[in-house]
């Protein structure tokens, strides 16, 4: 097997940051992705498995994930099937890793399954992407815009109001307000620096509590302009996991379990459950995705007709190819129409404090009788 040439290189800038932030133990979704491709390749040559992982363990990027991958050789020289050993490891290989592998184990497609597992992986790491980068662009540029309003007023106000108190008249509203808020800005310069890292360690435990995840996930689909970019992203990757797991022979009550835990929204999550309850009890997909009013018209139909022709995966992956496709669009789209709202909103502040310190002066030839 021929090397990647990226095996050989150590670990750039970004690997070793998102080492730091991330748990140990964990492995990337882009080391997963590589090793699925990798495996995959050597099975279909006829290199044995234990053999096949042996040579991937050499080249595996972390230690963390070489380590993995030797715990998970030495279980199945022990006797244990590839699903057993992968089982063990859930931060390194998820349950929809688990439930495919299982499914290509016990139909004897195991590199098939693998290489279809690694596809799914890129795609869903590239939705995953193209979301982040809709919600990214417009907090990075809120946060330059903060960051520059507070030093105007903590550096920059200041000296104006030294120039200012030499006037001994008084200043108008706008101005004076603006001095206020500068002392307290001051004032409480180091809480305020604090407080995002405050807030988002707060809203991190609540958002670990049952009810603060619903609560948030569900509000989450009803922001202006990000909840649909949310919603559909969503819907792409649950109907785009469904779809992998029965086209790989999973059974229909497992992929459904396991696309609800692979969701990322616990809303949508519980209406899938929802259903599979629904499939348990005899009933059909397509009704209790209806009546719980989170999934559209669209995909109810489509749902329904896979379930009649008897070709669910077939639709499911249409459904995912539409909403990936729509969010690719939508967040076009929004970062369009976003930079030139921030651009504006920044130009206003900035403006509005630049007219404030400058009132004053522009004033002195009025007071002085000139």
């Amino acid at each position: 097997m021929t090397k990647d040439p990226d095996q050989n290189a150590g670990p750039g800038l970004k690997d070793r940051l998102m080492a730091f932030f991330r748990d140990p133990d964990a492995v990337s979704p882009k080391h997963l992705t590589q090793f699925t491709r990798q495996f995959a390749t050597l099975i279909s040559a006829g290199v044995p498995i234990v053999r096949g992982l042996t040579v991937l363990q050499k080249q595996a990027p972390t230690p963390a994930f070489k380590a993995t991958l030797g715990r998970v050789r030495e279980d199945i020289e022990a006797g244990l099937s590839i699903t057993e050993a992968l089982s063990k490891h859930p931060k390194t290989f998820p349950k929809l890793y688990v439930a495919m592998v299982r499914a290509g184990e016990a139909g004897g497609i195991l590199d098939t399954i693998l290489d279809r597992l690694s596809s799914f992986l890129e795609s869903s790491e590239a939705l995953k992407a193209k979301v982040k980068s809709a919600m990214m662009y417009p907090v990075v540029v809120l946060s330059i815009c903060a960051g520059v309003t507070v030093f105007l007023m903590v550096f920059v106000i200041p000296r104006f109001q030294v120039i200012f108190a030499g006037f001994g008249r008084e200043l108008p509203f706008i101005t004076q307000l603006l001095i206020d808020i500068s002392a307290g800005v001051k004032r409480f310069f180091v809480l305020i620096l604090l407080a995002p890292a405050a807030g988002w360690y707060g809203f991190k435990k609540y958002y670990a509590t049952p009810g603060g995840q619903r609560f948030v996930d569900a509000k989450l689909l009803q922001v202006p302009l990000f909840g649909p970019i949310i919603q559909k992203a969503v819907l792409a990757r649950w109907t785009r996991t469904l779809a992998t797991l029965a086209k790989s022979g999973v059974p229909a009550l497992q992929a459904l379990e396991t696309s609800a835990d692979t969701a990322d929204n616990t809303v949508i999550a519980d209406a899938v459950r929802a259903a599979r309850d629904s499939i348990k009890d005899g009933g059909t997909l397509s009704a209790p995705l209806e009546k719980s009013g989170l999934f559209p018209d669209m995909v109810v139909s489509m749902v329904a007709t896979g379930e009649e022709t008897g070709s669910l995966d077939t639709m499911l992956s249409k459904v995912a190819d539409f909403y990936e496709a729509e969010v690719d669009t939508d967040v076009k789209g929004l970062a369009s129409m976003i930079e030139p709202i921030v651009i504006v909103l920044m130009g206003l502040i900035v403006g509005a404090i630049v007219v404030a310190m400058f009132l004053p002066i522009l004033d002195i030839p009025g007071a002085t009788g000139g």
